[in-house]
């Protein structure tokens, strides 16, 4: 969902046009999000902050910033600035609405926000009785002016650290924030809770230490009503990973966002903030803090510096029209570095490090519970009976939202698996921290090293798909799926009596790129079958069962989150108890039938089908010449059946992008969606 960059250089002297254009040019890493709004903060002529927002693309905003009658050459040897871009949750989109969001017309402090402050009415409220005439409909513009208020009440004798701290305890929610104030010029605070944000780093001179320390605190503080006007004794010693050979302060720039896509163009060198810390940036110094330090901190004493691995060219379209087109046609390579260094083919043997240590612990698991949501939620069901085949444990899959509804008994010889291409979905973080406090193991498999699923976790694997910027996650999906298989065969590893069937499996991973490139070559047929015969379908019914149920779903959800067209996955077990009164002439179907031991009962459905004037688009294995001469098909390689799901998918998600295409939609920002869903 929402986006959040900030930029801060120091001794590195830069012209108001570099500033803002580096502003824009992360906004513009970030569009894949989802956003209908944009906007950023600058420093003004004089001791004040300029804010421009716009409604619609980055584009628009850059076209306003363009027509400003501003003097773009002003140079700045230190400048903090930030951008956003806005999901709306609260108000229509609009230009008063976007963010920054300021406490007064003086912008005194501005905040950009991602997340939602659900005790933002009650603030409203206190703040309004106080005098405060709100502009916006936004929870953030509370944040804001909550500053502002906090600010004065303590006689502007708090620092912006020790402001920020007493501010974002007295809120509730998920939040990742960014402050900017004239009272603190070319300071910056930023702290999360819930929602994603990293800080790159670029010097010209090596660092000291790839890390920095968690500064500890006094755990006195002020309060919003001004009880306790005591202030904490705070280190504010240099940093160690600051100090340069000389001693004297060297030229610096910090690069903050919600996600690495928008920093890789600067620098490499991130660290990842941990929930309720609050980093504060001033005089080219990182320093870090606790909003919250007692013993029950078990957070680290220190954030390390890491080093990204993904590379600007991997989140750039290149040859092809859209990031969707392209990462379904990654995917022969994303399955590749999916399994590499993990599966032995010669072996027919897996190895999952993120596993080590952990696997006796699951194999001897009550239960296995999959928690995941969207697309993450498919793969999980797609691989559910693997799990059991191979392994012999009960295993289900949850839906986040449903399972934190429901709050389940769990039990501390379950196996909870918590699926996330971000790692930051809200209800799936919520649903592990529900299973941690209910003593657990927590298994996470993520695509984003250093999200909060990953660190939060026990063990889990890394799926290693590589950016995925198209909102509608399609090699994340099959990457996904892959790690959960070879999850369940090394879980298996010790078994005699399985040893057959994981080589078939292993043999079936071996195959699985080229099979991928040949249902990519009949991209024209798909392209083809989609004008002549989807493109004006209102509705469109996909039907399967066993291992192909979750290849109808998702599927269907390809097909609705992109084109629009209403379409359902059905469970063809159940076409008689309801779904095949819907069945007619004009009634679009498509039929996963490719051959596995439900072949027949699939078959059955098919005869149902047609018997109603169906006539179904059928996908089947290529050679099946009974299905070729009595109704239109789409033929696939066939694969083991726990992997022909994987193949299945691929003309489902081709489909999807051609009907898009043809309806003349925006592919990769879907209306109303985001590609990270932070809030719940």
């Amino acid at each position: 969902m929402c986006g959040i960059f900030g930029y801060c250089n120091f001794l590195c002297e830069k012209s108001r046009r570099e500033v803002c254009d580096t502003l824009l040019n992360g906004l513009s890493r970030l569009e894949y999000r989802g956003y209908d709004s944009a906007g950023f903060a600058v420093d003004g002529d004089i001791e004040d902050t300029l804010i421009i927002k716009q409604v619609g693309k980055v584009a628009a905003l850059r076209k306003l910033t363009d027509d400003q009658p501003l003097d773009f050459s002003k140079p700045f040897i230190s400048h903090c600035g930030m951008a956003h871009t806005r999901w709306a949750t609260h108000g229509q989109p609009s230009q008063i609405n976007s963010h920054p969001q300021r406490s007064d017309d003086k912008n005194e402090f501005v905040v950009v926000h991602n997340g939602i402050i659900t005790n933002y009415k009650e603030i409203k409220l206190l703040l309004e009785k106080k005098g405060y005439v709100f502009e916006s409909d936004t929870d953030t513009e509370c944040v804001a002016k909550l500053t502002k208020y906090v600010f004065e009440s303590h006689n502007k004798e708090l620092n912006f650290t020790e402001l920020v701290k007493t501010v974002v305890k007295e809120l509730e929610g998920s939040y990742a924030f960014i402050f900017k104030s004239t009272h603190f010029p070319n300071e910056i605070v930023a702290t999360r809770r819930g929602s994603p944000l990293l800080i790159g780093v670029k010097t010209q001179k090596k660092l000291k230490v790839d890390f920095v320390d968690v500064e500890s605190s006094d755990n006195s503080f002020a309060t919003v009503e001004g009880q306790d006007m005591s202030r904490p004794a705070l280190n504010r010693s240099q940093s160690r990973a600051f100090l340069s050979e000389d001693g004297l302060p060297q030229p610096i720039e910090y690069f903050l966002a919600s996600d690495a896509s928008a920093i890789v163009e600067h620098t490499k060198r991130v660290l990842y903030l941990e929930d309720d810390d609050i980093a504060h940036i001033a005089d080219g110094e990182l320093h870090i803090h606790r909003v919250r330090r007692s013993k029950e901190d078990n957070t680290a004493p220190t954030r390390s510096i890491q080093t990204l691995e993904i590379e600007l060219a991997e989140i750039m379209k290149g040859s092809f029209d859209h990031f969707m087109q392209k990462e379904i046609y990654e995917q022969p390579e994303s399955v590749v570095n999916t399994m590499r260094g993990r599966v032995n083919f010669e072996n027919h043997e897996v190895t999952l490090g993120g596993l080590r240590g952990f696997t006796h612990i699951i194999r001897r698991a009550r239960r296995i519970i999959f928690v995941a949501c969207g697309t993450s939620y498919h793969s999980c069901l797609a691989t559910r009976s693997i799990f059991e085949e191979l392994n012999q444990i009960g295993t289900q899959a949850e839906l986040a939202s449903d399972f934190l509804d429901r709050e389940p008994p769990i039990f501390r010889d379950d196996v909870c698996v918590f699926v996330s291409q971000s790692g930051e979905t809200a209800d799936t973080i919520l649903a592990m921290r529900y299973c941690l406090e209910r003593g657990a193991l927590c298994v996470g498999v993520t695509n984003t090293v250093g999200s909060s699923i990953s660190r939060e976790t026990h063990c889990g694997v890394h799926i290693n798909a590589g950016p995925e910027i198209g909102v509608a996650s399609t090699k994340a999906y099959t990457s996904q799926y892959i790690a959960l298989v070879m999850m369940a065969i090394q879980l298996a590893q010790d078994s005699k009596s399985s040893q057959k069937r994981r080589e078939e499996i292993i043999d079936g991973l071996y195959r699985l790129p080229s099979d991928i490139k040949e249902v990519l070559a009949i991209d024209a047929k798909l392209q083809q079958l989609a004008v002549e015969q989807l493109a004006q379908e209102k509705s469109l019914l996909i039907l399967g069962r066993g291992y192909q149920n979750a290849t109808c779903l998702e599927g269907a959800l390809k097909i609705k989150e992109i084109s629009y067209i209403h379409s359902e996955g059905i469970f063809a077990g159940e076409l008689k108890h309801g779904p095949l009164a819907l069945i007619d002439e004009t009634m679009a179907v498509i039929l996963v039938m490719t051959q596995d031991k439900y072949y027949p009962k699939v078959q059955s459905a098919l005869q149902q089908v047609s018997a109603r004037s169906g006539n179904p688009i059928v996908i089947c294995n290529t050679g099946d010449e009974n299905l070729k001469n009595h109704h239109r098909t789409i033929e696939v390689p066939k694969t083991s059946d726990c992997l022909q799901g994987l193949v299945n998918i691929i003309p489902l998600q081709l489909l999807s992008y051609h009907l898009a295409i043809l309806k003349g939609v925006d592919v990769d920002f879907p209306r109303n969606l985001a590609k990270s869903v932070t809030v719940e």
